[in-house]
């Protein structure tokens, strides 16, 4: 029996005999059967469920099913064998010196548990149809020998420039996902749209659909059928009637959101020809590129504690601010605090849960007698007895 060894030196051609592992911390909270897949892919969840249903994997020596979650410092056994060749890791993209210099210059920040980039304008977060160049392609870059390969916890558009957060390990990417689908993530954009906000802050809740005839490429406002959309704005500064600076806070995670809100109350981001056709653009020497940056991001770590980070704007951005005469200092992209305030959905379902409440304090038919003879002169009688919304 081998001794117990970190979950990252596991080997596919290393299964003549039984295997130990100790948890690691990333794994605490990980089900088993989670944990397979992240650290011996090559063996199968049938062969996972076997041994569990056979006792020939355990945990501290006591027998364990699939879904059991697993806590750090606990020794795993593996019994020899499992392994399917057609299950196999995919090896790791050697990159090409250039690509490793592309990759690290982005890096903001680095700790135990992320990588903080700031991703410039026109390169995609992920491949997909004639995009060979993207930032998952070049996270190889920060992944050492036995280590695990750092991996995507959010996305911005390929032409969104700014804060992009990475996991270096599949524990810390469970905690960060987390953060950001439970809103707690603070996020903080710049942008410069056409014309001039008539409110110089508010609220912009527009739900959002895919547009019909656009493949999905395309949000639209759609009141009936699309999925809560919110996102607050502030005015930094204003040039003229012709752009303003604004500070974006998306509160939901929308396809597209910050550029459908901005089109829907007829201010679109410079340089967004897809939602502003052409009043997206500016004449003069204003860059025709899109002035949409994640300036700032706020989130929990792992260790503790926040991490807080901001990003440079690019060079084109940069030059249009120097242009327009706008002052930097004048926004630190403080993002608000708090849950954002309550929809129509959330309000009529919290008005609906109130008059619940409200029958259920009722007394029955039997005492309702005596006691509207004591309630009688009472001036909150009746209350929560109206129009059900």
């Amino acid at each position: 029996m081998s001794k117990p060894q970190n979950p990252t030196d596991a080997s596919p051609t290393d299964t003549s005999e039984v295997r130990q592992f100790t948890v690691a911390p990333d794994d605490d909270g990980v089900r088993l059967d989670r944990w397979f897949k992240r650290h011996l892919p090559q063996i199968g969840f049938g062969t996972v469920s076997r041994w569990a249903r056979t006792g020939q994997v355990r945990v501290d020596g006591k027998r364990a099913k699939p879904e059991d979650r697993l806590s750090a410092g606990q020794v795993l056994r593996v019994p020899p064998g499992g392994d399917a060749p057609h299950r196999t890791a995919k090896p790791r993209k050697e990159l090409t010196p250039d690509q490793v210099a592309e990759a690290e210059a982005m890096v903001i920040k680095q700790t135990r548990a992320a990588i903080v980039l700031n991703k410039p304008p026109g390169l995609a977060t992920q491949g997909g149809t004639k995009t060979h160049n993207h930032v998952d392609g070049l996270l190889d870059a920060f992944a050492g020998d036995g280590e695990p390969r750092p991996r995507l916890v959010h996305r911005l558009d390929k032409d969104t420039s700014g804060v992009l957060l990475v996991a270096r390990t599949p524990g810390s990417a469970a905690f960060f996902s987390k953060r950001f689908s439970g809103r707690s993530a603070k996020k903080v954009y710049w942008a410069l749209v056409v014309g001039r906000p008539e409110l110089s802050e508010g609220m912009i809740d527009a739900p959002l659909a895919k547009q019909p005839g656009t493949g999905g490429e395309k949000m639209h406002v759609d009141e009936e059928n699309g999925q809560p959309a919110k996102t607050r704005y502030r005015v930094v500064e204003r040039a003229g009637n012709t752009a303003a600076w604004v500070e974006l806070e998306p509160l939901t995670g929308r396809t597209h959101q910050l550029r459908a809100h901005m089109a829907a109350i007829g201010h679109p981001i410079v340089g967004d020809g897809k939602y502003g056709g052409q009043n997206a653009f500016l004449t003069g020497s204003v860059s025709r590129k899109m002035h949409l940056h994640a300036r700032r991001l706020i989130i929990d770590h792992p260790d503790g504690g926040k991490l807080d980070v901001t990003a440079d704007l690019p060079e084109h951005f940069a030059a249009t601010m120097e242009q327009m005469g706008f002052d930097l200092s004048l926004s630190d992209a403080a993002p608000t605090q708090g849950p954002p305030p309550p929809g129509k959905t959330e309000k009529k379902q919290a008005a609906r849960q109130h008059a619940k409440q409200v029958r259920k304090s009722r007394p029955s038919r039997r005492g309702r007698g005596a006691a509207n003879k004591v309630a009688k002169g009472d001036p909150g009688k009746g209350a929560g007895r109206g129009k059900r919304p």
